[in-house]
């Protein structure tokens, strides 16, 4: 066992009382200190050397074992036991044996005053005493009285300046503690600062885009007026698929500028209520999508249905874009007690990527994955053995 360890079991608080075993050990020495006195505090008028006076002389001890939870308590305890040993059963003992851990122990836990006053007063009670006694000297009672009164004096200034310390400590690790928030604050706020930088440029680059595919898509659906029912449902979906991606993106830029009174950044999110719009949109796209639900269909927590709509968002944009022409895809929802299952599932020929990652040279997997982990769930994806493509996940209802 190394120091760290014994310090940790000497000052580990035991019992309703808080009694360390280094109380103990303290309580043990001034008993020491004390009896010794006892032992040697003869003089006129002086109780007889016995077993009671070895007794009372422990039991002045006794509140020192409470010295880590109530030092207040501790000193005066001593200090009222001190005096009652003078008065019924007296030798000629110094108060500075017994009360210098107490003094020590209040002025380090703040009670100054106290610290000061008591022994104070007990000095100049033991100065008239004996002099109304014994008719001392000056020099006499100097020589009596001013080793106990150096022995106070010390403890009391250790303790006060154990307290300074320690006030020291608390104020500079307070002190630090606020600097580095101080600096984690600052570094957020750049770091928000650059991602609205990144998002209004997005913002500028994908709308211009989307904005000129949503104005094509109107003025061709206006110059082929109603001829090619199957052309117009893809030129429809197109615009509308454009129209929806702007509006989403100019609400999740709205939020990133505003934010909100905590700081955090709320954006509508997209839940699997919008899953018919996107199959009638792939569907118009070229990939006829089937939709199929089993279990009982229920409301997901936000996080979940957010993410569910996303994995089936971007699998069934790499069935556009990867399973090849007259491709189908098959939606799977499947509700169970404590999760939920989706299978997107194509009977294209499209190819994995280079990498081997899957479908494409993109993120589009690898997004997912990460979405999913964020919520607890997982995503597996990979070719067909009868052909085609398969992406898998499970995402509990509660999030992890």
């Amino acid at each position: 066992m190394d120091w760290a360890s014994y310090r940790e079991a000497l000052g580990r608080p035991r019992g309703r009382l808080g009694i360390r075993l280094g109380d103990v050990g303290m309580a043990a020495v001034v008993l020491v200190a004390v009896e010794l006195s006892v032992v040697t505090g003869g003089g006129p008028g002086a109780a007889p050397l016995d077993a009671r006076a070895y007794l009372l002389g422990a039991v002045l001890v006794l509140p020192v074992l409470l010295r880590n939870r109530y030092p207040r308590f501790e000193l005066l305890a001593c200090s009222v036991l001190l005096l009652l040993y003078y008065t019924f059963d007296r030798r000629d003992i110094s108060p500075a044996p017994l009360l210098s851990v107490p003094l020590y122990d209040a002025a380090a836990a703040g009670f100054l005053v106290a610290a000061i006053v008591i022994p104070a007063v007990y000095m100049a009670i033991g100065l008239v005493v004996v002099e109304l006694s014994n008719h001392s000297g000056l020099v006499t009672l100097i020589n009596d009285f001013l080793p106990s009164i150096v022995v106070l004096a010390l403890a009391i200034g250790l303790g006060d300046a154990v307290r300074s310390r320690r006030a020291l400590a608390a104020e500079t690790a307070e002190r630090l503690r606020v600097a580095h928030e101080e600096r984690e604050a600052e570094a957020a706020r750049r770091v928000a600062e650059e991602r609205l930088r990144i998002a209004r440029d997005l913002h500028d680059t994908v709308a211009h885009a989307m904005a000129t595919i949503t104005v094509q898509a109107g003025s061709a659906l206006h110059v082929l007026g109603d001829r090619d029912e199957k052309l117009r449902g893809a030129l429809t979906a197109i615009r509308e698929t454009s129209k929806h991606a702007l509006r989403e993106m100019r609400e999740t830029l709205g939020h990133l500028r505003q934010g909100t009174e905590n700081g955090a950044i709320q954006v509508t999110p997209g839940g699997l209520d919008r899953l018919p719009a996107l199959r009638d949109a792939v569907t118009a796209a070229g990939a006829p999508v089937t939709i199929a639900v089993e279990g009982e269909q229920r409301p997901l927590p936000p996080s979940v249905d957010e993410v569910a709509y996303r994995i089936v968002q971007e699998s069934l944009t790499n069935v556009l874009r990867h399973a090849g022409p007259a491709a189908r895809a098959t939606v799977r929802l499947c509700y169970e007690p404590t999760a939920l299952g989706i299978s997107v599932i194509d009977d294209g020929a499209g190819t994995a990527a280079p990498d081997g990652d899957g479908r494409g040279a993109g993120h589009g997997l690898t997004g997912m994955a990460e979405r999913a982990a964020a919520v607890g769930g997982e995503v597996t994806a990979g070719p067909r053995g009868e052909g085609g493509f398969e992406v898998s996940a499970r995402l509990p209802l509660v999030p992890g």
